[in-house]
């Protein structure tokens, strides 16, 4: 919104009648209106102003518009778009949805639907907009659930999901390890109107290949060794809700057609059954890897990629999201400390611009992990510069040797208890890895999940590279 006590849209249609009917409309219900002709008129007047919504055809003889979405959106992320067209159709509305926007409608108009829209999506944007304090760097976190910011690019992610949430389509989130993926699954979850159903998630990489597909669809008695009786699988608890397909990258290229299949027609047979199940589910799928990359190297059927990738959806990394670290660590801290049943945390200045300097390669689960640390270890609730530097080196250290440690922990001693010496050079590989391997399940506390992630391979070779090297598997839990 802006500041001033009237919201402002901006009507960009090419057809004179078309503007003159949408601009009294919009003064009947007490809205400043502006209107432009084009896009490059459009353009013009947003580069002196922004508006709280943007009501645009999608095909005009100067371009489309898309671009005054993206262009309204470059100068205010928190901007509302509605899109209208006479060329109506599915493709174009997800590819509206894709770009942004966060409302679709066809002409002829309906002047009360509109309105209603209207409403709607202006709505979403004040959800998701922050209100920072100024002095105060943790405050003004756009708290959408569990995920925590006010960084106008995450607040577009945000803004995209919600719009996504009210279509109904399947969703796609490809993200790196570690972004909250799963959160902004549940968040679009919570923003639709399944919300009151059942959300059921699947690690697609979690589980033996052999008892996925029972996992997801269920059995009947007598379908294998040790089926007693029936049970219902995955696919039939998320019924009326969502299905979360999570690390669908994972997905064994054999179970892919019948996953395919279901996805298609809401439709399955339990293992060991011969009557189909129907279901009423909207499927969301999440990977830390590119779908479209796997496609090319044969890894995974581009049909049922396309058949996920209804609409795309991402969440950016830390590293680009670097305003948010004040605000992020402050939660955590205080999140820890209450668990703890300690004060409330300080969190010096110069901590929190170390925490801004550093790349987080394993985003905001590496953060968490953090905080976690030195909540638990720094024995004060004054959280200064050589708390950070306990973890990390200190700035201005420049080479730093190979060492078999994993990132984000002290160099001279692991969070094990053993030393994390250099690796010395003609170490076997085998050696450096187990003991890499040792170190990263010791860090994430025997989370072999997480582990993987940060160690960038999946669940399965993880498992099989504790079954090589004789590790206990649930030594660090």
């Amino acid at each position: 919104m802006t500041g001033d006590t009237q919201s402002s849209v901006m009507v960009v249609d090419d057809e004179p009648g078309i503007r003159t009917a949408l601009r009294a409309n919009f003064l009947r219900h007490a809205w400043q209106v502006e209107t432009a002709s084009g896009v490059a008129d459009a353009i013009r007047r947003l580069e002196k102003r922004d508006f709280d919504l943007i009501v645009t055809d999608i095909r005009m003889p100067d371009g489309s518009g898309m671009e005054v979405m993206r262009a309204a959106r470059k100068a205010s992320p928190t901007t509302a778009v509605i899109l209208l067209t006479a060329y109506g159709s599915v493709p174009d509305a997800v590819k509206a949805m894709r770009d942004g926007a966060l409302d679709y409608l066809t002409k002829p108009i309906s002047f009360d639907h509109l309105q209603a829209t209207a409403a709607q999506v202006m709505q979403r944007a004040q959800q998701a907009m922050p209100e920072p304090e100024p002095n105060d760097p943790g405050a003004g976190a756009a708290d959408a659930g569990d995920i925590v910011g006010r960084s106008p690019v995450l607040l577009r992610a945000l803004q995209r999901a919600r719009a996504a949430a009210s279509t109904g389509a399947d969703v796609l989130i490809e993200a790196e390890s570690g972004t909250g993926k799963e959160l902004l699954a549940r968040f679009i979850h919570e923003a639709s109107a399944r919300s009151h159903k059942p959300f059921v998630a699947v690690n697609c990489a979690a589980l033996p290949e052999a008892l996925l597909e029972s996992e997801l669809f269920g059995h009947g008695r007598g379908a294998f060794t040790g089926a007693v009786g029936a049970r219902p699988g995955k696919f039939e608890a998320a019924d009326g809700g969502t299905l979360l397909l999570d690390e669908i990258g994972e997905m064994p290229l054999n179970l892919q057609p019948k996953l395919l299949r279901a996805l298609q027609e809401r439709e399955f047979q339990r293992l060991g059954e011969g009557h189909s199940v129907r279901v009423d589910i909207r499927v969301i799928a999440t990977t830390n890897v590119s779908l479209a990359g796997m496609v090319e190297r044969g890894q995974f059927r581009a049909d049922l990629y396309y058949r996920l990738n209804v609409i795309p959806l991402s969440l950016p990394p830390l590293r680009e999201r670097r305003d948010d670290l004040p605000v992020l660590a402050r939660h955590f801290a205080e999140q820890f400390a209450a668990q703890l049943r300690l004060g409330v945390p300080h969190l010096d200045p110069e901590f929190l611009n170390r925490l801004q300097a550093h790349d987080w390669p394993g985003n905001v689960r590496e953060l968490a992990n953090f905080m976690r640390r030195v909540m638990t270890l720094s024995g004060t609730l004054d959280i200064d510069a050589q708390c950070f530097d306990a973890e990390f080196q200190s700035a201005g250290t420049t080479a730093r040797p190979l060492c078999i440690d994993p990132p984000g922990v002290r160099r001279g001693v692991s969070s094990a208890g053993r030393m994390a010496m250099p690796a010395a050079a003609g170490t076997p590989i085998r050696e450096i890895e187990k003991l890499h391997l040792e170190n990263t399940l010791a860090l994430t506390d025997g989370n072999r999940t997480h582990a993987a992630e940060m160690l960038g391979i999946s669940l399965r070779t993880l498992r099989n590279k504790i079954r090589e090297y004789g590790l206990p598997p649930r030594r660090y839990a």
